[in-house]
């Protein structure tokens, strides 16, 4: 099959861009031939991506459409996937022209006027559908201004209710979790064009396993940025009585803040921002990790992070919120604490930190689940077969 992937961001980023690029590569590795119609490139392992995806087509500011059509007619896709992609011009040339459609659903853009659906001030997670309550009271019609220049923007209702529909005419719409799919049916999506297929890592290295020495180190990895929650971790941290060292691996706007919340709090000595660190690095980490934090405070879709290291046999301490709970079960792979409860959740940290033998039994016990449930073949292989399934009931419209 020809596939072309759609995602507004080229190379390595976040959850959403290693799953693009991870799937993308499999297929490719299974006779598909891949193309991409991106955005702007992150500057970090473009090389792979370029690799990857022989066919390329970038989107400019204003010329959606007609790129869209180009690509198109360039290279003839079986099927379209469509990851993360805002441009309503994009979609509604996609939509337009007949391919058959598969939409990824990464998180809550689609329906959300803020896309994270929780409340910047309040940081209370949403269980509204899209309506006018977002404009009022929510006020989701004014959110920060990411782009820079001015601090806030403005985003249109109509818009939003556009870009729903627009999405609710993809053939699939891919979804990580019961959370997720739940949330496209209260926005009225059609269940019978739902499918779950979990974004699976690849198996981790079956004899990377960890010391769970006296270093007690707890990792936290990924972006920093408001929603995930770093600030709330270092506030636990400050009632943690072990000892303990914790590494936070990423960078994100919320990084400056945070470091100054760590000084403040008094942990500049046992808390350490490394950056971003490539894939292959993290397993540095993981030989000396005896606990994962994952401090999400926004509802997330699934948190792949959690089932990666999981397949290194490490234990998971995270917040209730969104989809997490797919996958993380309270006392059998982790613990699972109430939301922004830092107290819980530093008791839980301390629980692990004391008692090792524990510690290694909730991480062999996530090893077994992720392995049982989570297959990176049976993943692909499912993904293949969806997309030769749509590309069948969908006859492409040919120019």
């Amino acid at each position: 099959m020809k596939l072309l992937y759609v995602h507004e961001r080229f190379g390595a980023l976040a959850g959403a861009e290693a799953n693009a690029h991870i799937t993308a590569t499999e297929l490719a590795a299974r006779g598909h031939s891949l193309g991409i119609l991106h955005g702007p490139g992150t500057g970090k392992n473009e090389a792979a991506w370029q690799t990857t995806f022989p066919f390329r087509a970038e989107l400019t500011r204003g010329n959606g459409a007609t790129v869209v059509r180009k690509a198109l007619a360039d290279f003839q896709p079986d099927a379209v996937y469509v990851h993360k992609m805002a441009d309503l011009e994009v979609i509604q040339s996609l939509v337009e022209s007949g391919r058959p459609l598969v939409r990824m659903v990464h998180d809550h853009d689609i329906y959300c006027m803020r896309s994270y659906k929780y409340n910047y001030l309040t940081r209370r997670i949403c269980t509204r559908p899209a309506s006018p309550y977002c404009i009022f009271p929510c006020l989701a019609s004014v959110v920060k201004n990411s782009g820079g220049g001015f601090p806030l923007k403005w985003v249109s209702y109509s818009d939003k209710k556009r870009e729903i529909a627009l999405n609710r005419r993809f053939h699939r719409m891919v979804v990580v979790t019961r959370y997720m799919r739940d949330e496209l049916i209260q926005n009225q999506f059609d269940p019978g064009r739902i499918e779950i297929h979990a974004p699976v890592p690849r198996m981790g290295d079956p004899n990377l396993r960890s010391s769970f020495s006296d270093r007690n180190l707890i990792l936290y990895a990924g972006q920093i940025i408001r929603g995930k929650g770093v600030d709330v971790l270092l506030e636990a941290l400050a009632r943690v009585s072990s000892k303990f060292e914790c590494v936070i691996l990423g960078d994100g706007n919320h990084k400056a803040a945070c470091q100054k919340l760590s000084e403040s709090l008094g942990l500049s000595d046992r808390v350490h921002f490394a950056g971003f660190v490539p894939q292959e690095e993290l397993k540095n980490y993981y030989r000396e990790c005896s606990v994962v934090a994952l401090s999400s405070v926004w509802p997330e879709p699934i948190a792949t992070i959690g089932l990666e290291v999981m397949r290194y046999a490490l234990p998971i301490v995270a917040f209730d919120a969104g989809g997490i709970k797919d996958w993380l079960i309270d006392g059998q792979n982790g613990f699972l604490v109430p939301w922004m409860d830092r107290t819980a959740f530093a008791a839980r940290l301390d629980q692990l930190l004391g008692d090792k033998p524990l510690a290694k039994r909730l991480g062999q016990a996530g090893l077994q689940l992720v392995s049982e449930r989570y297959d990176f073949e049976t993943y692909i292989g499912d993904l293949e077969t969806m997309f030769q399934t749509v590309a069948a009931e969908t006859p492409a419209a040919r120019p």
